[in-house]
């Protein structure tokens, strides 16, 4: 029988899991570490060897930043030898940026780094922070018979599911199932126990050491399309300073105007230099030739995102800029799967 006690890093970054509401302004703000163990003796009864990180101080993850991704990769490649696991706390309104984000800064990832927080501080006598943290350890500590890690990927975890963390999206800002992954299954049931789907999780075909990259570069934007749109403002958007790449959010399965007004403007910026990635603002499905206004958009040289989250589309063209790579190289890589962010 093995005897060997689990080592697991759990990295703080702030958000509600770790907050305390303020007495004289009564909001919430972050507190320090230790605020979260205190309130968690039931972590003790695990039998692992945990050890923590924090951010000093603590951050609101709608502070969150490319260099905030690049503290959280640090903390894991230069321990990634000494820990079986990791678990990341993080507060939910950025969080699947940054699990995407890591997804693709963590190259050759083979062991589990967990996503989790709450909806409610840990502190509070009703919170989901505490089954959170918890389960999250125990799945950094799962392993699969042969004693290689369970979760050799970047996942998020939140109440009921493990989600991988390129496929999640924030759904709801109230219940404590906030995420979901639309257009994959979850990696993980949890109820009365913890129920792998092992034919869902990712595992690299050949095993190389974890390379980790730092560079993401941040010129890149989002533009939505709405009814009203105007060419004057669409022109504006697509002329911002510096901006080497833009994901295009699009009707349905990747429909927009088919008027020359906008499709001339999209068409030229392409010819400039920039990617322009076309992703759908549905929350199920993706980017299909199914309509003449998807192909017209097509024949002006923009990507098709396919099942892409637009966290993972933006993510994903950071990293790819921060490669050096030409548009000609990054419009490729659209059309493959790095990491699973999407099926072809």
């Amino acid at each position: 029988m093995s005897t060997h006690r689990p080592r697991i890093l759990i990295i703080y970054t702030g958000g509600t899991i770790g907050m305390i509401e303020n007495p004289h302004t009564h909001t919430l703000q972050p507190f320090d570490f230790t605020h979260l163990i205190d309130n968690v003796p039931k972590v003790r009864k695990l039998n692992y060897e945990i050890d923590n990180i924090s951010f000093n101080p603590p951050i609101d993850s709608s502070d969150m930043s490319p260099l905030h991704w690049v503290q959280i990769a640090k903390a894991i490649e230069s321990n990634y030898r000494a820990y079986d696991g990791f678990v990341v706390l993080h507060g939910t309104d950025t969080m699947a940026y940054t699990a995407s984000a890591l997804s693709f800064m963590l190259e050759n990832l083979s062991k589990p780094v967990i996503i989790t927080g709450s909806q409610l501080p840990i502190g509070e006598v009703r919170t989901d922070g505490e089954e959170n943290l918890i389960t999250a350890l125990q799945i950094a500590a799962s392993v699969t018979p042969t004693g290689a890690p369970m979760v050799q990927e970047v996942a998020i975890l939140f109440e009921n599911y493990l989600w991988r963390g390129n496929r999640s999206t924030k759904m709801s800002a109230d219940n404590f199932n906030a995420f979901k992954s639309n257009n994959y299954p979850p990696l993980a049931r949890i109820g009365l126990g913890i129920h792998f789907d092992e034919d869902a999780l990712y595992r690299l075909v050949e095993h190389r050491p974890l390379r980790t990259h730092y560079i993401m570069d941040p010129s890149v934007m989002f533009i939505d399309l709405f009814p009203g749109l105007t060419e004057a403002t669409l022109r504006y958007q697509l002329d911002a300073p510096g901006i080497k790449g833009i994901v295009l959010k699009t009707y349905g399965a990747g429909n927009a105007p088919t008027g020359a007004w906008f499709t001339d403007a999209i068409k030229e910026a392409i010819d400039k230099g920039i990617v322009v990635v076309n992703v759908t603002q549905c929350v199920n499905g993706g980017v299909h030739k199914r309509y003449l206004s998807g192909d017209t958009l097509a024949a002006t040289g923009a990507v098709s995102g396919h099942d892409i989250t637009a966290e993972a589309a933006i993510t994903k063209m950071m990293y790819l800029f921060g490669l050096g790579l030409s548009p000609e190289e990054i419009r490729d890589h659209f059309d493959h799967s790095i990491c699973g962010e999407i099926t072809i």
